[in-house]
C-alpha cells in the first residue's frame, strides 16, 4: 500500500491559507515553490476536498478539470457538481477502507492536496504517513488550520528539515502509528 503525503504550506501560527482562501502571503515562486514543484512529480494519485478542488476555480480551472494532469486526482464531496466529462473522479465516502482502496489501487505515494478539515479527518483515522510542512515566515492570525478543527494529537518522528535563503523552513516527519 503506498503513503499518504500531506504536503502543504503552512504559517508560524498552523494555518494552511488566510481568510476567505487568501494565500498571497505565501511564496509563489523560489527554490521551496521549485522542491515543491519537484516533489509534485513524485506523486501517483491525488486525494482533496471539495474546497480545495474549487479553490482552483479562482486561477481559471474548470470544473471537471485535473489539476494534476500526470496524477490520478479524486475530490471527496457528497456535494460537488460537475460535468458529465471529467478528468477528475469524485467519492463520496470517507472511511478507512475506501483510503486503503485508493492506496493499493494506486501506482505510487498518494498527495493529500488538502484541505485542512480533510486532512484532520484522515488524522484522525490514521491515515496520514507523511507529513512534508513548507513552514513560511508569516503569521496569518486567521484562516483554515492545518487540520481543521481536528484534536487528533499525531506521534511524529521528525526525518528532514531544510532552510531556505528567504526564511522558509521544509520539515518532513512520519506519523507512528500504534
Amino acid at each position: 500500500m503506498h503513503p499518504i503525503i500531506y504536503d502543504v504550506a503552512v504559517s508560524i501560527d498552523g494555518f494552511i491559507c488566510g481568510p476567505d482562501g487568501d494565500i498571497s502571503r505565501f511564496a509563489q515562486d523560489g527554490a521551496v515553490v521549485e522542491d515543491y514543484s519537484a516533489r509534485l512529480q513524485n506523486y501517483a494519485t491525488a486525494i482533496m476536498g471539495r474546497a480545495t478542488y474549487e479553490f482552483g476555480y479562482r486561477f481559471g480551472m474548470q470544473a471537471g478539470e485535473n489539476p494534476y494532469a500526470h496524477m490520478k486526482t479524486i475530490i471527496f464531496s457528497s456535494s460537488l457538481e460537475l460535468p458529465d466529462a471529467t478528468d477528475v473522479a469524485t467519492q463520496k465516502s470517507c472511511d478507512a477502507a475506501t483510503i486503503d482502496a485508493i492506496r493499493r489501487r494506486s501506482e505510487g505515494p498518494v498527495y493529500l492536496c488538502g484541505g485542512g478539515i480533510f486532512a484532520g479527518s484522515l488524522l484522525a483515522m490514521g491515515q496520514i504517513d507523511i507529513l512534508r510542512l513548507k513552514r513560511a515566515p508569516i503569521i496569518l492570525g486567521d484562516g483554515v488550520p492545518l487540520f481543521g478543527d481536528s484534536k487528533t494529537p499525531p506521534e511524529l518522528k521528525h526525518t528532514e528539515t531544510q532552510g531556505y535563503d528567504d526564511g522558509y523552513l521544509f520539515q518532513e516527519y512520519r506519523v507512528l502509528h500504534a
